[in-house]
């Protein structure tokens, strides 16, 4: 029998024999399979062969994991070779045949031999037509980019691409071609991924030397793929991506014989056409990974390691830059198209592709190893509230709460970690605003797309090469207040805007929201303290004061693996007696500590219950009418029903 084992930041698998009915996992050296990881026990599973066929034994404190069921240590499972077998970071697979396992192996070593016969060609090209690596600012003209493929053509064919001993590689890079293909089809097959393709539309993206017949083969192709695929039986584009990744390249190998050689060698010289093509005047190894609908942020650790998450994953893309240098250029491309710059004097810098995904840049000195680029892609499709109740991050109860919140002016703090959701549930709330209030956005690098006619957006600039013109998230929300806003939406608090913000809130600015970093609701008072104290030495007792009069709601995110959801909307309802802290108390609640929990009410009733009724969201009342004790007391418990019906 044959073990494939791949750790899930690493590119290349391995592949081991095992003779006998036994075999011992983990880290140990003494096992019949090492995994030399850290995370890994010294012995983390057995694998026994019994009379109905093998099964896995956990072993490790963290046990492990047999079709996305979890084996605490001592438990076990049956297992065959279409079970994948985690024991983190590492996928195991029984394989009684080595077709599949060689076939993996063989494809990582012709990304590699792909990555350096693009490169070599990239470096020949620069040569030859003169280019900097910083790249072309000719990616308009096309009598230049059919002169820059006739040479890569040239190139290619010097560097043997069309001989017998470079048939696997030729191979390799048409089924790229064809891959790319595809992709691009799915998501012209969607007016929304449409749109975000045309907004980076260029000559240079146009294949310019394209032969119609060829090209027609070419389509050809494309739907035969996806007839095989099966992907019309799919209506997620995700999912389809994952049919993609799972199939394509075992696909690929049968088609690829039937193929006439000069048809495969135009595909080829197609696909080091197009890469090189991105490296002068795209984005690079990049491009593929920004248009593939199924990964959510890309990770550039250095030139030559980019991870992707996909499906709340992490691994390594095989992609890599050709040089420190040509990563550099990237960035620069990237940060100049917001008017940014980044240099040895401002090595670090915030900015946003065309179609919104956040970017941060960071280079030398800073960066030890080399440029670091982390880019959250921004989704094509608007997340509504209705989304993110079909997602499970909340229910339709606390919705309706949160839209009555928002309509009742209460100022609502959105806290959690990195990548838990934050900007898309205040850019949720937010829609929730009613369409005559005029709207004021602050932000860093502006991210916030609000539905909504008067909106004002506001981002933060950086200094010139003299040092002078900044203008940081404080000077804005400062200036906001002489704007004239209904509601105040700074995009993140980090550091003394915390100050600004709760002035804002606290002089009639009422119904303004923002986001914090921070782990829980009792945590987002103690990084209040140290952000407001950042801008003034300020006693923490003002400062409690400040806050309990100022925020009404505290909404905390949680994120876990591919999941994101809502674990507390907590209440700041005043400063404790004995001045020893505020008093909260949570209105929804869910375990933050279990994944599958769901958020419910409490069953404790907000103090601002009142102003929820009079916004008039259920028509019990409006603005105008005033309301006695008796009358209140009833339209609460009326209102509080209804709310809470759906819990």
């Amino acid at each position: 029998m044959q073990i494939a084992f791949h750790n899930i930041y690493e590119a290349q698998g391995q592949l081991a024999k095992i003779v006998g009915e036994r075999v011992t996992i983990g880290r140990d050296p003494a096992n019949d399979i090492v995994l030399p990881s850290p995370f890994v026990a010294m012995q983390a599973a057995v694998l026994d062969l019994t009379e109905r066929g093998w099964r896995v034994i956990a072993m490790g404190k963290n046990g492990c994991e047999v079709n996305g069921k979890r084996l605490r240590p001592g438990e076990f499972a049956a297992v065959s070779p279409a079970d994948p077998i985690h024991i983190f970071p590492y996928t195991i697979t029984l394989d009684g045949e080595s077709d599949q396992h060689s076939r993996f192996e063989g494809a990582s070593q012709l990304d590699l031999a792909v990555s350096k016969f693009v490169a070599d060609a990239h470096c020949e090209l620069l040569a030859r037509m003169n280019l900097n690596e910083s790249g072309s600012q000719h990616g308009d003209d096309i009598e230049f980019v059919l002169t820059m493929e006739r040479q890569l053509e040239d190139i290619a064919r010097v560097q043997g691409i069309d001989e017998f001993e470079n048939s696997e590689l030729q191979a390799h890079l048409a089924g790229y071609s064809i891959r790319g293909e595809l992709i691009e089809m799915l998501m012209k097959g969607d007016s929304r991924q449409m749109s975000a393709l045309l907004n980076r539309s260029a000559a240079w993206m146009k294949f310019v030397t394209a032969h119609p017949e060829r090209e027609f083969d070419v389509q050809r192709l494309v739907r035969e793929i996806e007839r095989i695929c099966a992907l019309d039986e799919l209506a997620d584009h995700t999912e389809k991506m994952n049919r993609i990744d799972a199939s394509f390249w075992k696909e690929w190998e049968i088609l690829n014989a039937e193929l006439l050689p000069e048809f495969r060698l135009y595909l080829a010289l197609r696909e080091v056409k197009k890469q090189v093509k991105d490296l002068v005047m795209g984005y690079g190894p990049l491009e593929d990974l920004l248009r593939a609908p199924n990964i959510s942020e890309v990770l550039v650790v250095s030139s030559d390691r980019i991870y992707i998450e996909k499906n709340g994953v992490i691994e390594n893309s095989g992609r890599r830059f050709i040089s420190d240098r040509m990563t550099e250029a990237v960035i620069e491309r990237i940060v100049s198209q917001v008017g940014r710059t980044i240099d040895k004097s401002r090595p670090l810098v915030d900015a946003r592709l065309s179609d919104g995904s956040r970017v941060n840049a960071v280079i030398e000195p800073l960066a030890v190893s080399g440029p670091c680029l982390t880019i959250r892609k921004f989704p094509l499709e608007r997340i509504t509230m209705e989304d993110l109740v079909s997602y499970g991050a909340l229910t339709p109860t606390l919705s309706k709460f949160l839209q009555a919140a928002v309509i009742a002016k209460c100022n609502i703090l959105i806290a959690g970690g990195t990548g838990t959701g934050k900007t898309t549930l205040l850019n949720c709330l937010a829609n929730f605003i009613p369409d005559k209030e005029r709207i004021v956005t602050i932000e860093d690098t502006a991210e916030l797309q609000i539905p909504k006619e008067h909106v004002v957006r506001l981002e933060t600039k950086q200094a010139n090469a003299e040092g002078k013109g900044a203008y940081e998230i404080r000077d804005l929300v400062v200036n906001s207040l002489r704007m004239r806003p209904d509601r105040v939406i700074v995009g993140e608090c980090r550091k003394g805007e915390a100050l600004d913000m709760l002035q804002a809130m606290n002089t009639g600015h009422d119904g303004s929201m923002t986001t914090i970093h921070a782990n829980n609701p009792r945590n987002v008072v103690e990084r209040l303290e140290v952000m407001v104290q950042m801008a003034a030495n300020l006693p923490v007792s003002s400062i409690h004061r400040q806050v309990a009069s100022a925020i009404d709601l505290v909404v905390q995110l949680k994120r876990h693996k591919n999941r994101r959801w809502i674990t507390h909307v907590t209440e700041i309802v005043d400063v404790e007696k004995d001045g020893s802290g505020l008093r909260t108390r949570d209105l929804f609640l869910a375990d933050p500590h279990n994944p599958h929990s769901i958020i419910a009410p409490t069953g404790v009733l907000p103090s601002f219950m009142p102003r929820m009724l009079q916004s008039g969201l259920w028509g019990t009342h409006n603005e105008q009418q005033v309301l006695d004790t008796d009358a209140v007391n009833e339209a609460l418990k009326a209102t509080l029903t209804e709310i809470f019906s759906n819990s």
